[in-house]
Formats: structure tokens, sequence, C-alpha cells
């Protein structure tokens, strides 16, 4: 099939965007996530199968890039700032113990497989993060407003900003030893970031609407320009751009309100940039890699899948348990924290490409290989879990009050006072 390597962008284009189209709506007629249809257009179109599309092509990354950070900013922005606040208690309880969980569980992993100590909490926190796959499955059902999700939701910025403060922590230490005052300022900048891309982007969203006009275009443009000062900067002080991405999120919100005017950059996203970023998370599948790592490395695998669902298993319990949420809805919980994508690819590959002055890398080779099976199985059985959690939550009626210290949970939809 080499001539499909050859293919005009245009007919590759059309193909991708049949693929796209088709695959999905067959999944869901398999009672299966839509996004599983993405990933496995992925599968067909990249560099294993068909190689329509080249992986490392710059529009193809440009596209899948901005299609993460969208997914991430509709995740703030779609969060009800009044509720958030009220459950930000919920939402930091639950980070720190979906964080905690996988990591010390992952951690021991790694210390078993014989990884020195900074080795093993690189590996913890690989899979201490997660990736919001499921939230297209979670806003097709009408629960974006359901307080286990809004704790979920804010639960990831700080599993993402944890880990890569870890990461931050042991590079400098692999490379040249312990050093405190960068410690020191990773957490400084981090102090003044978050603040910073709050309010501060607030007040500039809503200063040129007053000087562009309110329009859709003036709109569209002033979003994107805040999704890309927030991530950029956040890349500039060595966090992943997703966080800032979600705070823009949250910040424009504030700012803009229910306002329908950011419809049409929701349709563009949903319609070719998320697309493309799960697409190319089926270019990760290397079937040769894939069956290569569980027969050399089985235990190291199993070991690392153990942890990851064995540890977002017990943090959804132990927050869902404390909080009074129902069976559906801590199931939900679990479900949309399984997911390794984007923050777990960022640690893995700059962990993978970081060595000592002796060559060593951070992570070799067969944990970033047991990462893309991770990040495989995690991700078709993260949306398949959510899909069907989902579907239980959903269904009753009941509704409650999400106030921190009320009465708990009995429904879905909590609806504000």
């Amino acid at each position: 099939m080499e001539f499909l390597t050859h293919l005009p962008n245009l007919t590759a284009f059309a193909l991708t965007l049949m693929l796209t189209l088709l695959l999905p709506r067959l999944m869901e007629r398999l009672h299966l996530p839509g996004p599983v249809g993405y990933i496995l257009a992925g599968i067909i179109l990249g560099p294993n199968l068909l190689a329509v599309l080249n992986p490392d092509g710059k529009v193809v990354n440009f596209f899948a890039d901005i299609g993460k950070l969208l997914l991430m900013f509709f995740a703030g922005f779609e969060v009800d700032i009044d509720q958030f606040n009220r459950a930000r208690r919920k939402a930091a309880t639950f980070g720190l113990l979906t964080f905690a969980c996988p990591f010390v569980l992952a951690a021991a992993v790694g210390a078993t497989m014989g990884y020195p100590p900074i080795a093993c909490a690189v590996i913890g926190a690989v899979l201490a993060s997660h990736t919001l796959l499921g939230l297209p499955i979670v806003k097709k059902h009408d629960l974006m407003g359901n307080e286990p999700v809004v704790a979920t939701v804010g639960a990831t910025v700080l599993t993402d900003m944890l880990s890569i403060l870890v990461l931050a922590i042991c590079l400098p230490i692999h490379v040249g030893g312990f050093e405190p005052a960068a410690l020191v300022i990773q957490l400084a900048w981090l102090a003044v970031y978050v603040p910073g891309v709050l309010w501060g982007l607030s007040a500039a969203a809503r200063w040129l609407l007053g000087v562009l006009g309110t329009s859709k275009a003036a709109h569209t443009t002033i979003v994107l320009l805040a999704i890309a000062i927030a991530a950029q900067v956040a890349e500039w002080i060595g966090m992943e751009g997703i966080i800032g991405a979600f705070l823009a999120g949250v910040a424009l919100k504030r700012a803009l309100g229910n306002s329908g005017r950011e419809d049409a950059l929701e349709v563009i996203s949903q319609a070719l940039f998320i697309p493309v970023f799960f697409i190319t998370a089926g270019f990760l599948v290397d079937f040769k890699l894939f069956f290569a790592t569980l027969r050399d490395q089985p235990l190291l695998v199993i070991g690392i899948l153990a942890a990851l669902f064995g540890g977002k298993w017990l943090a959804a319990q132990a927050a869902g348990r404390l909080f009074g949420y129902q069976v559906a809805e801590r199931s939900l919980m679990f479900a949309l924290t399984v997911p390794q994508v984007a923050a777990t690819l960022a640690v893995a590959l700059v962990a993978y490409a970081t060595k000592n002055p002796a060559g060593q890398r951070l992570i070799d080779e067969p944990v970033l290989n047991a990462t893309v099976v991770l990040v495989i199985v995690s991700s078709v059985v993260g949306l398949i879990l959510a899909e069907r959690a989902a579907r239980g939550v959903a269904a009753p009626a009941v509704t409650s009050p999400p106030a921190d210290g009320a009465p708990p949970s009995t429904g879905t939809r909590v609806v504000p006072p």
C-alpha cells in the first residue's frame, strides 16, 4: 500500500474526515465511546498501517496540540464557577488522592524492578496525572454540572501540576544533583502564575472586548489568544501547556460568562482539532512494540497497569465515600481519571530524553515502552468505562445541593441554590 503514502494532501484530508465521521458512529452502534473511533482512525491512518498521515508532520502535530489545548480549555470553561468554588475543597482532596495513590503504587513497582529512587519518583509521576479524554462523553450526557465531575475536572489541574513539579525536581537531581534553589524558584513561579492567569486574563479579556467589540470573530480571536498566552507562559516556567489552557478556560468563564459566542470555536474544535488530537494518540499504537514489550517486560507492564487502575480506583472510592457520592458517581470519577495521554507522555518523553553526565537516561526504554502500552490501554478502557458510568449517573432524576459539608448527593445534576 505504498501508493497511499503519496496521496495528494486534499485526498488524505478527505480520507481522514471520512473516517472521523464514520468510525465514531460505528463505535457508538457497538456501544463503545465515540472517541475510540478517532483512536482507531489514527491506528489505520498512522505509520504502522496505511501511513496516510505523517506523525512527524508539522500540520498534524500543530492541529493535535491545538486540539489538546482546546479540550482542556472547554473543560475549564464549562465548569460552573460558583459550584466549583463550593466544591474546591473536594476537588483539592480528590486531586491529592488521585495523585498520591497511583504515585505510591507505581514508585513501589519501580523499586521492585530495581530502578533508583529518582527514576521511581518519575515513574510515579507518569501515572499520577490523567487526561480528560472522557469529557466529550460527559458533555453528551449533560453531566458537566454534576458535582463529582466538577471535582474531577478540578483535580486534573492539581495532578498535572504535581506531576510536572515532580519531574522538575527530578531532572536537575538526575543531571547534577539536588538544588533547593531550583525547587524554590519553580514553586515561586507557580504561585505567581496561577492567580496571574485567573485574574489577569479575565481583566485583559474584558478590556479587549471593550476595544475590539463583541462580534463572534473578535470573541473567537480573544479566546484563542488567551489560550496561546496561558499555555506558552506555562511552558516557559516549566509546566505543561494544558494547565494553562484549563486555567484560561476558568478565567474566560469569569470574564465572558455564557455569552454563546464560543459556540463557533467549539464547533470547529469538535469537528477538527480535538479529533486530530485523538487520532495522534492512535499513531502511538505500534503492534510490534506493543507485543514485544508484553513479551520482554511482562512484570513491568502488568505492575504499571495495576498501579494505575488500582491507584485511581482507590482514590475515587476513598474520595467518593468521603463525600457521600453514589456508586455510579464514584465509577465516573474513576473512569475520568484513568486515561493517560497528555501530561503522561510529556513527563515520560522528557524524562527519557534526559541523561546524566554518565549518559544514563532518567527512565529507560522498557519504561517508555510500558508507558506507550499504558496510554493505549488506559485510553480505550477509560473511554469505555466513562460511557458506562455516565449512563449510570444520568439515569436517576434526583438532584441534591452541592456544598462542602452538605448532605450526600443522591442524583446526577446539581441544581445551583
